[in-house]
């Protein structure tokens, strides 16, 4: 199996199949628009505008999981993100990523990188301090924890890196960039 078995929902409710993705570098980002880790929106559409061109695709997945930091439809959203980060990398519609209604794409992709860690930092710490109000067992599951965790997966569609929000975005593009 690949990432190319599945297929989303796009902002307008249509299927989108992810073979429409085939051979290029696919970064896939549960987002939130109320978010901390919202303005991560600008490096995302920079690292869209720079590296597009040479196969770059980021799917955009927002999701309302996480403190209720997603609460509008997928139009405000979409509305929410052309005009203030000027966004322009496909935009899905808003979905699940853990639990009983989750996008069989997040039950894939966790199955290839689970969590590893929130990392150094203080945002890694501030992340670790909310990981303890979890149940023991959901600490280390391979759950996402929290909006902006990225899955990278290569050309072949291989789920090839894991990148929880609190991970340095610069790492982030330099592994793209080794993809491309």
């Amino acid at each position: 199996m690949s990432v190319y078995d599945y297929s989303v929902r796009d902002g307008k409710d249509q299927e989108v199949s992810l073979r429409a993705y085939e051979g290029k570098v696919l970064l896939v980002v549960n987002t939130a628009t109320g978010c901390g880790f919202t303005p991560q929106y600008e490096e995302l559409e920079k690292m869209y505008e720079a590296y597009h061109d040479q196969g770059l695709e980021i799917l955009d997945i927002p999701c309302n999981q996480f403190a209720n930091q997603t609460p509008g439809t997928d139009e405000e959203i979409h509305q929410f993100c052309t005009l203030k980060y000027n966004t322009r990398f496909p935009q899905m519609h808003k979905s699940d990523v853990n639990g009983e209604n989750e996008l069989p794409l997040y039950t894939f992709l966790k199955s290839r990188k689970g969590f590893e860690g929130f990392g150094k930092g203080l945002k890694a710490k501030a992340m670790d301090m909310m990981l303890l109000r979890l149940p023991k067992e959901e600490r280390t599951s391979s759950s996402i924890k929290w909006n902006f965790t990225k899955f990278l997966v290569d050309r072949k569609g291989e789920v090839v890196a894991r990148f929880e929000p609190t991970h340095d975005m610069h790492d982030v593009e330099e592994q793209i960039r080794k993809l491309l």
